[in-house]
């Protein structure tokens, strides 16, 4: 669809005219126990709050108002793992029925409304379960990603406080399994917080040696739970804690209130993805991220589509072909995944003739979000996959897009290394250092004004003044997203980096991601990396690392040149761009992030400090070599 038939416009500038009213209408897709006292009140928390008064059950929303509706018998939940060889179906009548009972069980260990739990579990299907079911009886819960190291997650347990944990007895990788309950006894040891109790779901593939008093078998507890029937909850009570990664000293606590996170992510799922009744959607993350808990968990259900939970790679389980398979298997018609899966699919499979020899018939639609999407690879995907690619941006502490291409709305142009235009709700500029609009087509640091959506974070976990200091502090009356950033005359949004990733480079402000637009853009290249080195001379000099696709074996030096000479002609000598290093592997967390910090720190000569969330810690070795043989 081309964009004169795009309903876009239309939609935000109906929100930008009455944004309380646009937002009062939106909420009629949810079913509340109570309406609110206003739909905004300013005077509520660091900037306000959304459906102040108002009562409702997330769970409930997620679950049995689609049984009650009479579709207890559509598929909810389908969890695919090739890392287990199994692959299971959940019905909203099934699941509603586990998390009740779930819930009771949580119950039945004195969990009750407000009180924490921590969950440290894998891509399984109770760590989903979990989530629903403390929801359900207005329990906050903190989902630690699996495998954190035990002081990552000691230092999430003694800030959250939580009454129970629920854990795994262990989680998989390609080739290995890693144990569970170790780093959760080593975690407890470490923290100073201690819970009642932890219900351990036993794998078979490693199961866990519970301690007595403490330790209690998920499955037996669930199967001699009560279930339990849906907690109201104020609209503005605490539905998650989300603890950003890679955080040092106290943890940073991202919250998620019930009633604008269930709004907003209800809406989202037509508007953004265009995805309907009956649609199968799959968001190809963790659920220990952010996209996760949205997309994985709450928004397909609380909008009644089918999920897809996988427990896999995009790579390697058993070859680039596995998302292809999925798609096929369970009738996808929207993915959503990080630019890093889809790289490495191109590096093993340049051709994509792996992915597409499956039954792609379903599958209408690629959204790529996670970190910013390189021109060549959103090229390449929609090239190979013939299908619409869309880039979209948000972060951890807005829950959904902030910048979208608005699938249900209608298509744009396809501007590849665009993240789309400002969703409803975000009024969106590039803001100077003094914190004034920049014109169309200027870089700048990207902001929101005040108020923030329904769905954004309202607060940090117990840290208001700490929100304060992160977001609002540096331009009052706008939210700093730390990217940045331009909009073009068109409106559409080019997210370059973060702020730090802009470099200074003999007094000249460079984007080290025009740079790597650059050197994705040649034919060798799978995926790379620019990050700013210091220089004695020009203060920071930019530095390429690049991963070369699979099968290329032309002489290294020879494509380090003309990766050099490309960025001079395309960007021009001010960049001072000399160096382009060719490596393995580039290190990433593991939601597909590139460490670009670490890399930078070891260019400086200083200890890399990967944060926990590293996928593979092995590959800044291989960076550490790279640079010492420049």
């Amino acid at each position: 669809m081309d964009e004169q038939n795009s309903r876009y416009g239309e939609v935000y500038r109906a929100w930008q005219r009455d944004p309380e009213s646009w937002w009062a209408e939106a909420a009629s897709g949810i079913s509340w126990r109570k309406t609110w006292d206003r739909v905004f009140d300013p005077m509520i928390g660091p900037y306000g709050a959304w459906f102040p008064g108002a009562m409702l059950n997330t769970s409930e929303n997620c679950l049995d108002r689609h049984v009650a509706a009479g579709r207890g018998g559509q598929l909810a939940l389908v969890w695919d793992s090739p890392l287990a060889g199994r692959i299971a179906r959940f019905t909203y009548a099934e699941l509603t029925a586990r998390v009740a009972r779930v819930a009771g069980a949580l119950a039945a260990l004195g969990v009750s409304r407000g009180d924490r739990v921590v969950i440290y579990m894998p891509m399984v299907p109770e760590s989903a379960i979990t989530m629903l079911a403390c929801a359900r009886i207005g329990a906050v819960h903190s989902l630690v990603f699996g495998g954190f190291a035990a002081a990552e997650l000691a230092a999430r347990i003694a800030d959250a406080k939580p009454r129970v944990i629920v854990a795994a007895s262990c989680g998989l990788e390609p080739g290995r399994v890693v144990a569970y309950q170790p780093i959760l006894d080593a975690a407890l040891a470490l923290s100073p917080h201690q819970p009642e109790a932890c219900l351990i779901l036993q794998r078979e593939m490693a199961p866990a040696v519970l301690t007595p008093g403490r330790d209690h078998d998920f499955l037996t507890a669930e199967a001699g739970a009560n279930p339990a029937d849906p907690v109201p909850v104020l609209a503005t009570d605490p539905l998650y804690i989300l603890y950003t990664s890679g955080t040092t000293g106290r943890p940073k606590g991202v919250v998620r209130d019930h009633g604008g996170h269930a709004v907003a992510l209800h809406r989202s799922m037509g508007m953004v993805y265009g995805v309907g009744a009956g649609d199968v959607f799959w968001a190809a993350s963790d659920v220990g991220w952010v996209v996760g808990h949205s997309y994985i968990v709450y928004a397909p259900l609380l909008a009644g589509r089918t999920t897809i939970m996988y427990e896999g790679k995009p790579v390697g389980t058993p070859d680039a072909g596995a998302f292809g398979r999925v798609i096929a298997a369970h009738g996808v018609k929207a993915l959503f995944t990080a630019p890093t899966a889809m790289r490495a699919i191109k590096q093993q499979d340049p051709e994509a003739k792996r992915f597409t020899s499956h039954d792609l018939s379903r599958f209408e639609a690629l959204f790529l979000a996670g970190e910013r999407c390189d021109p060549p690879t959103a090229e390449w995907a929609a090239a190979k996959l013939g299908r619409p690619v869309i880039d979209h941006w948000w972060q951890t502490e807005t829950g959904w897009a902030i910048t979208a291409g608005f699938r249900g709305l209608g298509l744009f142009p396809f501007k590849p290394g665009s993240g789309g235009r400002p969703s409803p709700g975000y009024d969106l500029q590039a803001l100077d250092e003094a914190g004034v609009v920049l014109g169309r087509g200027v870089s700048g640091s990207l902001a929101v004004r005040l108020p923030l959506p329904p769905g954004a974070a309202p607060t940090l976990w117990r840290n208001e003044d700490g929100f304060r200091d992160a977001y609002l502090r540096d331009f009052p009356g706008w939210y700093r997203t730390g990217d940045a950033g331009m909009i073009d005359t068109d409106g559409d949004v080019w997210v370059m980096g973060r702020t730090d990733d802009i470099i200074n480079t003999a007094g000249h402000r460079l984007s080290t991601g025009a740079m790597e637009e650059v050197l994705a853009s040649h034919p060798d290249v799978a995926e790379c990396a620019v990050i700013g080195a210091q220089d004695a001379l020009k203060g920071q000099v930019p530095l390429g690392l690049v991963v070369l696709k699979a099968g290329v074996n032309r002489p290294l030096d020879e494509i380090s040149a003309e990766l050099v000479q490309l960025v001079r002609e395309r960007i021009g000598p001010v960049a001072s761009f000399k160096a382009a290093l060719v490596v393995p592997r580039l290190p990433k967390t593991r939601s597909g992030k590139i460490l670009r910090a670490a890399i930078r720190r070891l260019a400086d000569g200083e200890p890399a400090n990967p944060p926990p969330t590293i996928e593979d810690p092995a590959a800044l070795d291989d960076i550490a070599a790279a640079l010492q043989s420049r």
